[in-house]
């Protein structure tokens, strides 16, 4: 019965879904589904909530993950880590050597350049979250290919779910590709203001582009600026050689 405010009743209804989808995917499966469903049934399912995870829970599951072929050459699963009601959230395209090692995101080269950026936005890593589209390393460092992508998208979708950051700085081309499933180069498309279900979302250089082109840093620092107004902070000022220099 509904109470006065509804509250009470929500993960109630959500728990139920949530059962009818796993008894529906468990008969499927057993091949004992013969009930016809129409698509659109289907499709109405798909799209309703599911109970809302904690990000514990959500990188167990990823820690188990056999869903594409990441998983065979990973040495751990890179979830993500950072402050858990974050301002901002950062997201690459995948881990790296250094990141498979360790099982945390942007640890190496491009993750030192990564937190001296956070900290010129008068940040620090605890303040933000930072992850990746995949969360298991592709072999040689190449680029995840687009199924790799989609594999991983659900995790990350119900990460932003959780952790519901005012703004995302997606680093990187194939970030935005994974993303928002959009093809324009991120030299075009840096900059420009997007949204992620709702969420504002500010393309820029990947760290590890930066470091291969230096001049590139100076429209990094722009992006960057403007994601610190959309939030309403002050650009912090910037020390060169002993001095303060405004911005």
């Amino acid at each position: 019965m509904k109470t006065g405010s509804g509250r009470d009743e929500e993960p109630t209804l959500s728990s139920f879904v949530e059962s009818i989808r796993e008894y529906v995917e468990h008969e499927k499966d057993n091949g004992r589904m013969e009930m016809q469903v129409s698509p659109e049934t289907v499709a109405e399912l798909g799209s309703m909530p599911r109970a809302e995870r904690s990000l514990t829970d959500i990188a167990d599951e990823i820690a188990q993950c056999t869903q594409c072929g990441l998983h065979e050459s990973r040495t751990r699963t890179v979830p993500g880590q950072g402050n858990t009601a974050p301002e901002i959230m950062f997201i690459g395209e995948g881990p790296g050597a250094d990141e498979d090692r360790q099982g945390l995101a942007f640890v190496g080269r491009a993750g030192k350049l990564l937190t001296q950026m956070i900290t010129a936005m008068g940040l620090n890593r605890d303040d933000v979250f930072i992850g990746n589209v995949v969360k298991c390393r592709p072999p040689d460092n190449r680029p995840p290919l687009p199924d790799e992508m989609s594999k991983c998208m659900p995790y990350l979708r119900e990460q932003i779910a959780v952790l519901k950051p005012k703004v995302i700085v997606a680093l990187g081309g194939t970030a935005v590709k994974g993303l928002l499933s959009v093809e324009t180069g991120i030299i075009r498309i840096r900059g420009k203001w997007l949204s992620f279900e709702g969420v504002p979302t500010m393309p820029t250089f990947h760290p590890a582009y930066l470091l291969r082109n230096q001049s590139a840093k100076k429209d990094a620092w722009v992006d960057l600026q403007e994601v610190l107004k959309r939030l309403g902070r002050t650009t912090p000022p910037r020390e060169i050689k002993g001095k303060t220099a405004q911005h």
